[in-house]
C-alpha cells in the first residue's frame, strides 16, 4: 500500500476544531472529503466553518478562486455514518474516551469496506486499546495531528500492537502527501512529542516549587539563554492549564507512576483554583483585554510587571579573569569574553574548568554539583554568542562582590542577566539534560528513531534543536554527569540516567563493561 489517490474519499468523524482542521487538510490535498457527527446538524455546521476558513485563505491570496470552488464541491456533510460506505480513510476526532471511540469503530467496522484504512487522532489513548474490540484491528492505526491541523506540519504515525506495517506504510505516504511530516512510532504512552516534552514544563514547575526564580525569569531564562521558543509558563496558560497537567497526569499513570513523569502540586493547586491560563483570564499570569497579543500584553500592547523577568542592575565588569582549563559546553564563553577586550590570564587546571574572578571566586557552567564558596555558577546556552541572557547563581557564602563582578562580566557581553537560586543544573542545563534522557530512552526502546523524534520535538513543540542533536552538541558525558548529580541531590529515580544514556557516554570516552 502507498500513498491514497486523491481519487480516494476521506471521512472525518468527529467535527470539533480538530475534525475541521483534518478535514480542511485533506480538502486541499485533492480528496473528497464526508464530514459525519453524532450530533444532528453538526456536520453541516462544520461544513460551513470550513467554507468560512478556506474564503479567508482566498482574501489573504493563498488559495485560488477555482480552487476554492472545487474544493467547496467535494466537501460533503454526511448526517448518517451509514454515508461514509465508501470512505478509503476514516479519521476519528471524537471525545478522548476508549469507550466512546471503541463504540465508534465497531460501528465504522460494519459500514466500510475491508480495505478501509481506519485512524484515531487520539493524543492519550492506547492505539492497541482502541483497536482491541475491531474485527480487523491491523488496520487502525494512530494519525496524531497538532492543533491547528492546517499550519503544524508534525503528524505522529501510531502503530498499535496488531497494526499492520502496511497501514503504517499508507498512513505515512499520505500524510506526506498531504504536505506533512510524519514520525513514526510506537503504541507508548505520550507517544513521541507528549513523553518527551514533560521535562520543559516539570523542570520549571520544579524550579519554581524550590522558590529559585519566579515563573517570567524563568521562561525569559529558557527563551533568552536556551532559545525555546516560549517559556513553559506562558505554554502551559496557552495550553490551559487543565489539558497540560491532564496530559502529564496520564503520562504519569501510564507508566505506573515513574518519578519522571511525576506530576507537580503547585500546577495542581493552580488547576484547583480555577486559573486555567488565557481561556479563564488567568493562569501564572493574569490576561487582560486581547489575551491573543504579545505575551503578557494587555490592551495597550505593553507588558505588565508580572510578566517582567528579574533581571540584574548594571554592574562593574571585572578588568581581567584566569581561565582554568576546558569550559566544556560553554567553551564559547571564553572567546567572547577575550572578544570584549577583557583581559583573560591562562593557567592549568586542577579540576573543573572555570573562569576565576578577581578576588579568587571561580565562575563555573551549572553540572549539578554544588558549587563551593565562594563560588558563582552559570547556566547552558543553546549558543552563547546570540544569548541575550543569562542566569547565574552564587553558592550559599559567596560574596557580594564575586555576583557583581559575574553580572558585570556576562553585561560586558550583551547579556541581561538574572540572579536566581543555586538549584543544582539551574534551569536551561537541568531541562535540556532530562529532555535529552526521555529521547535517549525512547530510542533505546524503540519508540521511534533518533531523526523521527528530534523532527517530532522540532516541528512539534518548536525546539530549537532535537533533544538528541542537543545531547550530541553538549556531550553525552556531560549530561550524564549532571543527572547523576541530580539523582545524588534527589535520589528518587527522577534523574537518574537511563541505561542507554550512560552506555552512550561511557562510549564516547572509551570506557567499555565486561
Amino acid at each position: 500500500m502507498t500513498a491514497l489517490d486523491r481519487t480516494s474519499t476521506v471521512a472525518v468523524v468527529g467535527v470539533g476544531t480538530m475534525g475541521q482542521g483534518i478535514a480542511q487538510v485533506a480538502l486541499l490535498a485533492g480528496h473528497r472529503v464526508l464530514l459525519h457527527d453524532a450530533a444532528p446538524g453538526r456536520a453541516r455546521v462544520a461544513a460551513d466553518a470550513v467554507a468560512g476558513r478556506l474564503d479567508r485563505l482566498v482574501a489573504k491570496g493563498r488559495l485560488g478562486a477555482t480552487d476554492l470552488k472545487d474544493a467547496l464541491a467535494r466537501l460533503v456533510p454526511a448526517e448518517s455514518a451509514a454515508d461514509l460506505a465508501g470512505a478509503s480513510l476514516v479519521v476519528e476526532a471524537v471525545v478522548e474516551d476508549l469507550a466512546a471511540k471503541q463504540s465508534l469503530f465497531a460501528e465504522l467496522e460494519a459500514v466500510v469496506g475491508d480495505g478501509c484504512l481506519l485512524a484515531t487522532n487520539t493524543s492519550s489513548l492506547p492505539v492497541t486499546a482502541v483497536a482491541g474490540a475491531l474485527r480487523l484491528p491491523g488496520r487502525l492505526v494512530g494519525l496524531h495531528f497538532f492543533n491547528p491541523a492546517p499550519l503544524l506540519p508534525l503528524v505522529e504515525v501510531v502503530a498499535g500492537a496488531a497494526t499492520d506495517a502496511a497501514a503504517v506504510t499508507t498512513a505515512c505516504d499520505t500524510a506526506a502527501a498531504w504536505g506533512k511530516t510524519p514520525v513514526r512510532c510506537t503504541d507508548t504512552p505520550g507517544f513521541v512529542v507528549n513523553r518527551v516534552a514533560r521535562p520543559f514544563y516539570a523542570e520549571a514547575l520544579r524550579v519554581y516549587e524550590e522558590r529559585a526564580a519566579d515563573p517570567a525569569t524563568i521562561d525569559a531564562v529558557l527563551r533568552e539563554c536556551g532559545g525555546f521558543a516560549m517559556g513553559p509558563f506562558e505554554l502551559m496558560d496557552l495550553i490551559g492549564q487543565d489539558v497540560n497537567e491532564a496530559v502529564t497526569r496520564s503520562v504519569w499513570e501510564a507508566f505506573f507512576h515513574d518519578p519522571k513523569f511525576t506530576p507537580s502540586l503547585a500546577q495542581r493547586r493552580l488547576v484547583e483554583s480555577g486559573r486555567l491560563g488565557r481561556k479563564t483570564g488567568r493562569g501564572w499570569f493574569a490576561y487582560g483585554g486581547d489575551t491573543g497579543g504579545s505575551r503578557g500584553a494587555g490592551e495597550a500592547g505593553v507588558r505588565r510587571p508580572e510578566f517582567q523577568p528579574q533581571t540584574a542592575e548594571p554592574a562593574v565588569c571585572p578588568s581581567y579573569v584566569v581561565l582554568r582549563g576546558d569550559l566544556g559546553p560553554a567553551r564559547a564563553v571564553a572567546g567572547l569574553v577575550a572578544e570584549s577586550g577583557i583581559e583573560v590570564r591562562e593557567e592549568p587546571a586542577d579540576g573543573p574548568g572555570a573562569i576565576v574572578l578577581p578576588g579568587g571566586a571561580p565562575l563555573r557552567l551549572a553540572d549539578g554539583h554544588p558549587m563551593p564558596a565562594p563560588g558563582v555558577r552559570f547556566d547552558l546556552a543553546l549558543d552563547y554568542r546570540t544569548a541575550t541572557r543569562i542566569a547565574v547563581a552564587p553558592c550559599d557564602g559567596a560574596h557580594a562582590e564575586a555576583v557583581d563582578q559575574a553580572v558585570g562580566l556576562f553585561q560586558a557581553l550583551g547579556k541581561d542577566v538574572s540572579v536566581v537560586g543555586d538549584v543544582p543544573g539551574l534551569i536551561v542545563a537541568r531541562t535540556v539534560a532530562m529532555l535529552a534522557d526521555l529521547a535517549t530512552d525512547a530510542v533505546a526502546r524503540q519508540v521511534a528513531s533518533a531523526r523521527d523524534i528530534d523532527t517530532a520535538m522540532r516541528l512539534g513543540v518548536n525546539y530549537p534543536l532535537g533533544p538528541l542533536e542537543w545531547c550530541e552538541l553538549i556531550s553525552a558525558g556531560y549530561v550524564r554527569d549532571l543527572l547523576d548529580a541530580l539523582h545524588r541531590a534527589s535520589p528518587t529515580g527522577r534523574y537518574a540516567p537511563c541505561r542507554e544514556l550512560r552506555r552512550r557516554a561511557d562510549a564516547a570516552e572509551g570506557v567499555f563493561s565486561s
